[in-house]
């Protein structure tokens, strides 16, 4: 692909801006590159000089897409075959909407990077100077001293290891010119909640308190509901699309007939949806049903929020029975937003809104990869991984891969035991919430390249 083919989609969505990234040779260009666009397809050297000619590639960062151009290493006064890659590297840059000037963290700036700063001061372009090889905080620390360049807050990154990308990308965007309107997302509609739970919890009770009117038919027979129901309730102020699904009685590879269709609507259901909430029958035991359907939500991702429905038949020996049956059986998902309602009377219902809300913000949250690695480096120091045969891994860093629901990765030395990393996840809770949203943390250890070799984090 050249930098002046135009992708089919361009006509819909408006031009795709460009990212140059230029420097030196030497300084990890292209390593960059890889890290940015998420996979090894720009060619890395130790040799300098091993690209030549612009080389674009499509790249993506919190929906937003662009085009980043790889350049070979720019030196001033170069002759012959470096005098046109420079010139390759120049034009980049005239045709970039950002510029990335990468130099070597751990060197600092030299008079290449100090002339290369003049040429860019020509070009009027939008600069981010990105201090690599920081791979760790010492050299972090140094990269501070290339404010000098003039030109403002030094990034500190390690291409080859991840740290400091997040917040490289974050600062991209926020670089990049305002994307035309007809890329802007449309206005999100209204947030859409599965009510799930077993038969003859509530759950038809429940919307139809909600909605203020008979949406859904309720009988004291279980099982009413067969299909899914949709409906846009007002709660708390806010417009939501509830989905009142049929109660789920046996495993779907048991279930038969109209049964086995209400169950896979209704998984479909939790899967459309963004937040469950599961209705649980708080006058009745905590069974195995409602075990699995907690599970079906965990399982899925989505954010969940558990009501304790019939609350009005509940007396203190049930309340002192039902505190000890959560401790037992609803151990695994702590993080589970719980609330107390009855919606024959209405007890409680006005504190649904609320407590959607904050499962979804916790869905929905992202930590700025700065913050998060100053987090686990306080951490990993204060509680190190157990010594396992004479050995303990180190944890290197972490990311956070995505979200809805937040997913954490862990680039370390080998593997993790499962009880720390269930550690390191706990602790990550308590200092950043996510109360309502369910947290994945994966884990992955460095390759070894062979014996004696280097390490590198695979995925």
């Amino acid at each position: 692909m050249s930098l002046e083919a135009v992708p089919q989609e361009e006509a819909v969505t408006g031009p795709v801006p460009v990212v140059a990234v230029v420097g030196r040779p030497n300084v990890g260009k292209s390593t960059l590159v890889n890290r940015i666009i998420g996979r090894r397809q720009a060619v890395v050297e130790d040799t300098p000089g091993v690209t030549r000619d612009r080389v674009p590639y499509d790249a993506q960062w919190s929906g937003r897409q662009f085009t980043v151009v790889d350049t070979g290493g720019w030196e001033p006064d170069a002759k012959d075959r470096a005098a046109a890659i420079a010139a390759q590297a120049e034009a980049a840059v005239a045709t970039a909407d950002v510029v990335l000037f990468v130099v070597d963290g751990m060197i600092g700036a030299t008079d290449v990077d100090e002339a290369a700063v003049k040429m860019l001061r020509r070009s009027a372009k939008p600069v981010l100077l990105v201090a690599n090889k920081a791979d760790n905080q010492a050299i972090e620390l140094e990269t501070a001293g290339l404010w000098s360049l003039g030109l403002g807050q030094p990034y500190p990154v390690s291409a080859l290891h991840g740290r400091g990308s997040g917040d490289l990308l974050d600062a991209i965007l926020e670089a990049l010119p305002e994307p035309p309107p007809i890329i802007e997302p449309a206005e999100r509609g209204p947030r859409r909640v599965a009510l799930v739970g077993r038969p003859n919890v509530g759950k038809s009770s429940l919307l139809n308190r909600l909605a203020k009117e008979e949406r859904a038919v309720v009988d004291a027979v279980a099982g009413t509901t067969v299909d899914p129901v949709d409906s846009l309730v007002q709660i708390g102020g806010e417009t939501w699309q509830l989905v009142d699904t049929a109660g789920l009685r046996k495993r779907a590879g048991r279930a038969s007939g109209t049964e086995y269709y209400a169950s896979l609507r209704t998984a479909g259901a939790i899967e459309a949806a963004e937040v469950a909430v599961v209705l649980l029958d708080a006058s009745e035991p905590i069974s195995e049903q409602d075990q699995r359907i907690l599970g079906m939500v965990v399982e899925s991702g989505r954010a969940l929020v558990i009501a304790f429905n019939k609350w009005d038949l509940v007396d203190e020996d049930r309340r002192y029975q039902l505190e000890k049956e959560i401790d037992r059986e609803l151990r695994r998902i702590p993080w589970a937003l719980r609330m107390n309602l009855s919606a024959k009377t209405g007890r409680a219902v006005d504190k649904l809104a609320p407590a959607l809300r904050t499962a979804l913000e916790s869905w929905e949250t992202r930590v700025p990869t700065g913050q998060l690695n100053q987090w686990l480096t306080a951490l990993v120091q204060a509680t190190p991984h157990p010594v396992r045969g004479g050995r303990a891994p180190r944890v290197l860093f972490a990311t956070q891969a995505g979200t809805r629901p937040p997913r954490f990765v862990l680039f370390t030395t080998g593997p993790l035991d499962a009880g720390y990393q269930r550690f390191v996840e706990r602790k990550l809770r308590e200092e950043f919430g996510f109360a309502g949203s369910p947290v994945e943390v994966s884990v992955r250890p460095r390759k070894r390249t062979g014996p004696g070799g280097r390490g590198k984090a695979h995925g």
